[in-house]
């Protein structure tokens, strides 16, 4: 791990908590970048800073605090740095730490992070701790930037970063595509714990009772979802069968689910599609 005593001015810098979870969206910045939030604030590094960004239990001894008042967590429970062009979370605490899809780097293995927004957890029995990690992947904006001034980017706004550029179709859902997705990820929205799909009877029971005229069934339901899915394949790792050992069980289903939640494409406010 890197010496982290010295900076070279303007290469590292502290995020205060006011700005926010890091899933809506980033301020201008170099290519390879690396943002990263805990509970009370995070850090900005420039990907040639040569700088370790430390995150744990212990505010004074790490730049990112996470999981402040959780004994189970480490001190110091690991870090992020550069290496050979890519950044590189190490986990150094005894708690495993969970990627998107339930992927677990458990103590005193590393895992490269990919360029795009990661949602990093701390699992403890029963709670696990938010570790945001985003890396920007966005042209260079010449001149110097003020975080505390740049305005939030809207998920939904044709100007955010997501839905621009090559390949940002893909992941737009035209209305039926939304409320079946909505149907099937219900209890992801309202933050059920260990919340998994819903079968496709269910979906179709609930989307009959809802809209009563349009004959759903099973497997119009899951014709619509694996439409998305294998649209979105190309770009998001875990969606097609060959990719997942067996037994597969709900697994492309809730791959697809934690895609399109940390892009944003569904939120909590789009269970008003299901009445609330």
């Amino acid at each position: 791990m890197a010496s982290t005593m010295r900076k070279p001015p303007g290469k590292v810098d502290i995020l205060p908590k006011e700005i926010g979870s890091l899933a809506t969206g980033l301020p201008p910045a170099q290519p390879g970048t690396l943002f990263v939030m805990g509970a009370n604030g995070g850090m900005r590094v420039s990907p040639d800073a040569g700088f370790d960004v430390v995150f744990g239990r212990c505010e004074p001894d790490v730049h990112v605090c996470v999981g402040p008042s959780d004994p189970r967590v480490s001190r110091q429970h690991g870090y992020i740095t550069r290496e050979h062009s890519r950044w590189v979370l190490y986990n150094l605490g005894k708690l495993a730490i969970r990627f998107p899809g339930s992927r677990l780097v458990l103590g005193g293995h590393r895992a490269e992070l990919p360029v795009a927004y990661t949602p990093l957890f701390i699992v403890a029995p029963g709670q696990e701790h938010l570790l945001e990690a985003r890396i920007a992947a966005g042209p260079v904006t010449p001149g110097p930037v003020d975080l505390h001034e740049v305005p939030t980017y809207d998920p939904d706004s044709p100007e955010h970063p997501d839905n621009r550029g090559p390949g940002a179709d893909r992941w737009q859902l035209n209305p039926l595509e939304k409320l079946v997705l909505v149907c099937l990820a219900q209890r992801y929205l309202r933050q059920e714990p260990w919340p998994q799909p819903l079968t496709w009877a269910q979906v179709a029971d609930e989307l009959g009772r809802l809209r009563p005229g349009e004959k759903w069934n099973e497997r119009r339901a899951a014709r619509i979802v694996t439409g998305v899915r294998m649209r979105l394949s190309a770009e998001v790792p875990g969606l097609l069968e060959e990719q997942i050992p067996p037994p597969i069980g709900n697994a492309l289903n809730h791959n697809l689910i934690s895609a399109l939640l940390v892009r944003t494409k569904l939120r909590t406010r789009d269970l008003n599609l299901l009445g609330g």
